[in-house]
């Protein structure tokens, strides 16, 4: 009896000397920033210490366009990056890089389109522009080539019978699309909250349509993995995706028609003011925000929709498919811990008699 006892004391021993270490080092997890409002989800599981909870050390890295991300990632300077579903991915996964899509950071479901289409304002106000129709022939700016935003543009374009040669395509930082179309450099734009929201405030462009009418449910950006995370330290991948996913869930309790005016707004505002350059907390409350999925999965038809596009634009180097780049299984296994997603419920208000 008394060498059992020795034996569970040895055991218990051992489980609190490996928690104790496991507590002391944290893997070091390096996310590569698009600094972006749909970066709300790391902002959100850094702040109320999701990752710590998880024994997770993160350190973020911005860059002015996901594409910069890909070496990084390929070569594993980064762990985490906040991407797109570029043609610059598709094509560097055809060479043999290895990063994979993990998981959804901002979309378009209904009521959520927050890279919508701008006109300038004093071609709506002269009738120069009335219908999707008269983009024949403008300047539409974009953020790059072979991005997603290109795909929409595409997407509204179809509608009024119209090609991408119909229009000349100009690539800009989004921040600058409210300066191109202040300067008349521009004549349209599609463009990222919240820097179409500025545009309209400043009197410059006319809100056309959101893309969740142009093309609802787009898969805009993304949550990557670079190989080496998945391969030499898949329990941490995993541990990710669970503080990852509980602060999406926070963001979603903040949004409400189309609005961050949810039970959780105060919280997720005071959030997006601390960590990004926008600090108006009133601007964040009337941009149309990206909807990200709670439950993390991305929408492959919308993936699949434009690799074909990529593809159909000669954009696309060497064979590869959406199933190349997708691993579906580090949101999988968050969810056999987390569960579904339940909406949290505004909180009641009490009237006095």
């Amino acid at each position: 009896m008394k060498t059992f006892k020795s034996v569970l004391a040895l055991a218990a021993s051992l489980l609190f000397v490996n928690g104790a270490a496991h507590a002391a080092a944290p893997v070091a997890v390096r996310i590569g920033l698009a600094n972006a409002s749909s970066d709300v989800g790391f902002f959100i599981a850094d702040k109320k210490g999701y990752f710590k909870q998880e024994g997770l050390d993160v350190t973020f890295f911005p860059f002015d366009s996901g594409a910069k991300m890909v070496a990084p990632l390929g070569n594993g300077q980064l762990e985490v990056g906040a991407g797109s579903p570029s043609a610059g991915l598709y094509n560097a996964i055809a060479r043999g890089i290895d990063i994979k899509i993990v998981a959804d950071k901002g979309s378009t479901p209904p009521g959520y389109g927050y890279q919508p289409l701008l006109v300038r304002k004093d071609l709506v106000d002269s009738g120069r522009y009335k219908t999707l129709k008269d983009l024949k022939g403008m300047k539409i700016a974009g953020s790059a080539v072979g991005s997603a935003s290109t795909s929409t543009l595409n997407e509204a374009l179809k509608t009024a019978g119209l090609k991408p040669a119909d229009v000349e395509r100009v690539f800009l930082g989004f921040p600058q699309h409210v300066i191109a179309l202040q300067n008349k450099a521009v004549d349209a734009a599609m463009t990222t909250e919240p820097s179409a929201t500025k545009a309209v405030q400043a009197g410059v462009a006319v809100r056309i349509m959101g893309d969740d009418v142009i093309y609802p449910n787009h898969q805009l950006a993304v949550v990557l993995y670079s190989g080496d995370f998945i391969k030499k330290n898949p329990d941490a991948a995993k541990r990710f995706m669970r503080a990852y996913l509980r602060a999406v869930r926070d963001y979603n309790d903040g949004l409400k028609d189309g609005k961050i005016a949810g039970p959780n707004a105060d919280e997720v505002v005071a959030i997006l003011t601390e960590y990004t350059a926008i600090k108006d907390a009133a601007l964040y409350r009337t941009i149309s925000p990206q909807g990200c999925n709670p439950d993390g999965h991305v929408h492959e038809a919308s993936l699949k929709n434009d690799l074909q596009y990529y593809k159909d634009e000669g954009q696309i180097k060497g064979n590869v498919t959406v199933d190349q780049a997708l691993d579906n299984s580090f949101v999988e296994a968050a969810l056999k811990d987390l569960g579904l997603y339940k909406a949290k419920a505004a909180p009641k208000t009490t009237v006095k008699k």
